[in-house]
C-alpha cells in the first residue's frame, strides 16, 4: 500500500540570503510594500505552491511566487512619469467615500503605477508616478534629502518676522516639523504668494505650519520634487522620463531601466485666439499678471487734429516728437 503524498507546508523564513517577500512584490510593481504585506495577510500570495500568511519570509529568484493565482513575472524595467495633479482628485487607489482618484484619470495604456508621495484633495501640481514599488519607498524617505518646492497662496499679509518660526522649525500638537525654506514673492490684494521648500512630506504639513502663524492657505501647488520640475506640464497631463534621466538622477543601472527612449510628449495644441478683450493673465502657477497694454494708436494719443480740422497721423513717441518744434527761419 503506497503512502499518500505528504502535505506541502509553507516555506520557513530564511535568515540568510534572499529578500523579504513584500519587497520583491513591491519591486515587481504588484503593490506598495505596505499593501503587499496586507495582501499576504489576506492569503492572496503563495510561495512554492503553499499559501503564506506572514510577510516575515525571505525569497530568492529560485522560489515560485503566485499572486491571486497568477505567477509573478520577472521584474519590469523601472519607469517614472511626471503627472500634473489637478484639484479635486484623491491620491490613492481607492477612496472609501467614492471620490475620483488620480488613477481614475490616467491615460489609457499606462501600466499599473504607484504614486511617490501624496498631494491632498485641495492641492495640485507635480506628482511622480512609477511602476517600481521599491523605488517609490526609497524616494519617499526623508533621508533621500530631496527638496520639494511649492508655490503657496495665503490669505493675509505675511512678514519676515511672522514666518521666522517656520524657518526654525515649529511644533504643532506635539509633532515637530523640520525647518522650512520660506520666501515672500509678492503681495496681491488680500492674498500673498510664497515659495516654500521642505525635505519631508507629512500630512498637510504646509497648511498646518502656516495656520500656526496666522495664515490661511487657499492655494497650494507643488512645482518640484528633487531634480524634477513641473514646468509647463498641463493639468492632468502625464510625461514619462527618459531612461537616461533615470540613470543620471536616480543612480539606476542600465539593466534596471527600459531600453531605448521614452516616447516624446504629445504635441501641444495651439489655443484659438480670443475674440473678446483679454482679462488679467496668469503665470504658470496661476498668479495674476497685469494685462499687457496696447502700443497702438490710442497709446500714441490718437490721431492728431490739424489746424484746419483735418485728421493727421498719430503722434509719435520717437526722437522727433521729443524735440520742441523749431521756428521757421528767415527765407533767403
Amino acid at each position: 500500500m503506497t503512502k499518500p503524498p505528504a502535505a506541502k507546508t509553507p516555506p520557513k523564513p530564511q535568515t540568510q540570503g534572499g529578500e523579504r517577500i513584500a519587497k520583491v512584490l513591491a519591486r515587481a510593481g504588484v503593490a506598495s510594500r505596505r499593501s503587499a504585506e496586507a495582501m499576504i495577510l489576506e492569503g492572496r500570495v503563495s510561495v512554492n505552491g503553499a499559501p503564506i500568511d506572514s510577510p516575515a519570509l525571505n525569497v530568492t529568484p529560485r522560489d515560485r511566487i503566485v499572486v491571486d493565482g497568477k505567477p509573478l513575472g520577472a521584474k519590469e524595467p523601472t519607469r517614472v512619469w511626471l503627472y500634473h495633479k489637478p484639484l479635486g482628485l484623491v491620491t490613492s487607489e481607492k477612496d472609501e467615500k467614492g471620490r475620483e482618484t488620480v488613477f481614475d484619470t490616467l491615460p489609457e495604456g499606462m501600466p499599473r503605477v504607484l504614486s511617490i508621495g501624496r498631494l491632498d484633495l485641495n492641492s495640485e501640481g507635480l506628482l511622480l508616478l512609477t511602476n517600481d514599488g521599491d523605488l517609490k519607498r526609497r524616494l519617499e524617505l526623508p533621508s533621500t534629502g530631496w527638496l520639494r518646492k511649492y508655490r503657496v497662496r495665503v490669505n493675509g499679509a505675511p512678514t519676515e518676522a511672522m514666518l521666522a518660526p517656520l524657518k526654525q522649525g515649529v511644533t504643532i500638537d506635539g509633532e515637530r516639523f523640520h525647518p522650512m525654506l520660506v520666501a515672500i514673492d509678492r503681495q496681491q490684494g488680500a492674498n500673498a504668494w510664497l515659495t516654500i521648500g521642505l525635505r519631508e512630506g507629512r500630512n498637510r504639513e504646509i497648511r498646518r505650519a502656516l495656520d500656526s502663524v496666522g495664515l490661511t492657505v487657499n492655494r497650494l501647488i507643488r512645482t518640484a520634487y528633487g531634480p524634477f520640475q513641473l514646468g509647463d506640464l498641463a493639468p492632468g497631463a502625464v510625461e514619462e522620463l527618459r531612461p537616461r534621466v533615470l540613470r543620471d538622477q536616480l543612480g539606476l543601472s542600465a539593466d534596471e531601466v527600459a531600453d531605448g527612449r521614452a516616447p516624446a510628449p504629445p504635441a501641444k495644441k495651439t489655443a484659438p485666439r480670443a475674440t473678446s478683450k483679454p482679462g488679467p493673465k496668469t503665470d504658470p502657477t496661476g498668479a495674476e499678471k497685469p494685462a499687457r497694454k496696447s502700443w497702438g494708436m490710442k497709446s500714441h494719443g490718437g490721431a492728431r487734429t490739424e489746424t484746419d480740422g483735418s485728421r493727421g497721423k498719430p503722434r509719435s513717441w520717437g526722437t522727433k516728437s521729443a524735440r520742441p518744434p523749431t521756428k521757421p527761419g528767415p527765407t533767403r
